[in-house]
């Protein structure tokens, strides 16, 4: 069971436009590759951020979230914590709002960090695979 706060920041979150997925994956097993297409197909706009890809599914990636043509509302890591970490340092420097980190992405101190900078942290949580799956089933987006 999530906490009331964590809940309405996972709301919050969900009703954000933009996104950009750090670790995204052209291989189709991956959480990376999964996450991002969730995003996608959920209507969301969605950019995939992995300096090793040209493209994932079809659409144009970037090496870092520097690169992308807009700032995001919230930055999805499915990386190992110490890409996480770097991941979470641009977030704060480009004043991205909020940050979800997917279940084995996290960095304690990178968390803390991101949060002391204003970026608002879902950690130690849910998939957010799972959560906008559901939020997709039960209002039909």
């Amino acid at each position: 069971m999530l906490s009331a706060p964590v809940a309405e920041l996972i709301r919050t979150i969900l009703s954000q436009r933009v996104f950009a997925v750090v670790g995204a994956s052209r291989d189709p097993a991956k959480y990376g590759h999964l996450v991002y297409v969730r995003l996608k197909r959920a209507g969301y706009t969605v950019y995939p951020v992995n300096p090793s890809a040209e493209t994932i599914d079809g659409d144009r990636c970037y090496p870092t979230l520097d690169a992308l043509p807009e700032r995001p509302d919230c930055v999805v890591c499915v990386t190992p914590p110490e890409v996480t970490k770097s991941a979470l340092q641009a977030a704060g420097r480009l004043r991205v709002p909020y940050a979800w980190l997917q279940p084995g992405a996290e960095a304690p101190v990178a968390v803390r960090a991101a949060e002391a900078g204003g970026v608002r942290v879902v950690h130690g949580g849910p998939c957010i695979m799972v959560v906008v799956g559901q939020r997709v089933t039960r209002v039909g987006r």
